[in-house]
């Protein structure tokens, strides 16, 4: 009989680590006495990282003593203690290849479900002391899995584990883990895990993404480990499209159409994806890179890029001043996996400034659908107010669509009910109002305090963070989970920077440095010297090359720019640029 040995529970904390410090819950201590399990954690639980972390499909995680031991003994270890590997529940039995993905146990009064094995963090190595381990982990086949909680209840050490249900599809912790982590992802066994109700929504996306590139012939790489930034793979380079129109979208919103300078067609983009402008405002000089998402609808013959004009912005004043109809620009093709996901839930397109323009390119998608939109927008006043007619033309063609507008700073020509809807500022009260469905897929997207603000009124509002979707530019949010004040400092290039060797381009950042071998060892080391944000990666899986699993790469613009390419390969590993190159940070 499996039993109950140990309930770990822990509040996130700080802890230092490379010189950083990091915010996380994985210290887990045991609890003295019986332990209340609600429905999305342990009482006195907590997870530092939400985002990877936690959530109801990940309500609680069980680790085996028998996996502790092991890795004692291969680590010559004796001081493992239960909580030890950031575990709620350490138990005696139900190892990972008995134990099936929505098989269901009764603990105490608790009943739970099991939804998925345990993705490996860095946070583990962290933890046991031990920077192998989420590597160890992951190739190990003893990952321990996740409960979540069908019957709220009380459970305690020594409690036994009973089973009082099984999936109608049978396949282990083990088999659904190396499914996903090995080499071999046959379309079959694929297929059977799609049938396992209980699957997490995670796991899904990911054997969903695997069978998406095998019916597509994609090239090299783990679909189902790609990192969100690379979930829809584009061609590398630069093509010239030429400025079809300018037009004056507000007081410091200006929109570029583009066309193809050869007539070729365009790829089309999904909706709410960006592209890349490379800028040589001086013969010789060092290029400007720019990300502009595309604000228009759908189209191969055309894109449309919608720029705000800053009172210091180097790139937006150039275009402002320099650039003319029939002028050409150096443009990537259409990147990024901020789009809207499938399937009939309601829409909510939350922005603030120019961040209306990707989810302004998702209304246009989303002309003729019979699902609910609603467009909640912050502007300061009408004069600074983009795209307020054609929000309205759009919005008025849908069949159940609504839209909430403020402005922070009215206008005297601002009316009230024509021209925006309320005064002050968009909040968690305010979508109560205005009867937000806690049920929708929101896409959020604006400045970065907007954007932080509006994730915690979500939050606090009751919407599941997997159904929130962000949009970030200009390395403005930081991009490493559970590490404080990560990019606390803006972007810059080198102070030495020499005139010689590869070119690398930041292209989210809009910096380029030179690579000097002698001074970095790693792209990863001179993104840092720069202070660009870097992700290092909780769910993105192992690097081809160490098998990390800790640092995932920008994707390469340019064609085989590095000794290996970015794609499947952490940025320790894409070590020496072979020529230039513009990575995705």
């Amino acid at each position: 009989m499996a039993r109950l040995l140990s309930v770990n529970v822990g509040l996130p904390r700080d802890v230092a680590w490379k010189g950083r410090t990091v915010h996380t819950g994985i210290w887990k201590d045991p609890v003295r006495g019986r332990c209340r399990v609600g429905r999305l954690n342990l009482d006195g639980d907590g997870q530092g990282d939400l985002a990877g972390h936690g959530g109801e499909q990940r309500a609680v995680f069980v680790y085996q003593i028998e996996s502790v031991r092991y890795w004692q003994q291969q680590l010559k270890r004796t001081d493992f203690v239960h909580g030890q590997f950031g575990e709620n529940f350490t138990i005696e039995g139900l190892p990972d290849d008995a134990v099936c993905i929505g098989d269901r146990y009764q603990i105490g009064s608790a009943v739970f479900e099991v939804t998925q094995p345990r993705v490996t963090c860095y946070r583990v190595g962290i933890r046991t002391d031990e920077p192998r381990m989420p590597a160890l982990l992951t190739s190990s086949g003893r990952p321990g899995f996740y409960f979540r909680v069908l019957q709220e209840g009380d459970v305690g050490a020594g409690d036994e584990i009973v089973k009082v249900g099984e999936a109608n599809e049978r396949m282990t912790v083990a088999e659904v883990n190396a499914l996903l982590y090995s080499p071999d992802h046959a379309r079959a066994r694929l297929q059977r895990a799609l049938r396992i109700e209980a699957l997490s929504h995670g796991w899904r996306r990911s054997f969903e993404a695997l069978l998406q590139s095998q019916t597509a012939g994609a090239g090299s790489g783990n679909a189902g480990l790609t990192p969100a930034a690379a979930a829809h793979p584009a061609a590398p380079g630069f093509r010239p499209l030429k400025v079809a129109a300018i037009d004056q979208e507000s007081a410091d919103v200006l929109s570029l159409t583009m066309q193809s300078a050869g007539g070729q067609p365009l790829q089309t983009a999904l909706p709410g994806q960006y592209v890349v402008v490379r800028l040589q405002r001086t013969s010789g000089g060092p290029p400007l890179f720019r990300s502009y998402s595309l604000s228009g609808p759908l189209s191969s013959e055309r894109y449309r890029i919608s720029v705000k004009i800053e009172p210091n912005g180097v790139a937006g004043t150039w275009l402002r001043e320099h650039l003319r109809v029939g002028d050409l620009l150096e443009v990537s093709s259409p990147r990024g996996s901020f789009v809207p996901q499938s399937g009939e839930r309601p829409v909510v397109l939350l922005s603030a400034g120019i961040g209306a323009t990707p989810v302004l390119a998702m209304l246009y998608a989303l002309a003729g659908s019979t699902r609910q939109v609603l467009w909640l927008h912050a502007a300061r006043d009408g004069q600074h107010h983009p795209f307020a007619a054609e929000v309205r033309r759009l919005m008025a063609a849908l069949t159940h669509g609504r839209s909430y507008v403020c402005f922070s700073r009215p206008g005297p020509r601002d009316r009230i009910g024509e021209d925006f809807d309320a005064p002050g500022h968009l909040s968690e009260t305010l979508f109560g109002e205005v009867a937000m469905s806690r049920e929708a897929e929101v896409y959020l997207c604006g400045p970065v305090r907007f954007m932080v603000d509006m994730k915690a009124a979500l939050a606090a509002f009751g919407v599941a963070p997997q159904r929130i979707h962000v949009e970030i530019f200009n390395g403005s949010e930081a991009r490493t989970p559970g590490i404080v004040g990560a990019a606390t400092r803006a972007p810059h290039p080198l102070e030495d920077d020499a005139n010689t060797g590869p070119l690398v381009s930041f292209a989210r950042s809009g910096i380029a440095v030179h690579w000097k071998a002698s001074a970095y060892q790693s792209i990863l080391e001179l993104a840092e010297a720069c202070d660009v944000p870097v992700r290092w990666a909780c769910r993105t899986g192992v690097c081809h090359s160490c098998e990390s699993g800790l640092v995932s790469g920008g994707i390469a613009y340019e064609p085989q720019p590095l000794d290996k390419p970015a794609d499947g390969n952490c940025l320790v590993c894409c070590s020496q640029p072979v020529g230039d190159v513009v990575i995705d940070l």
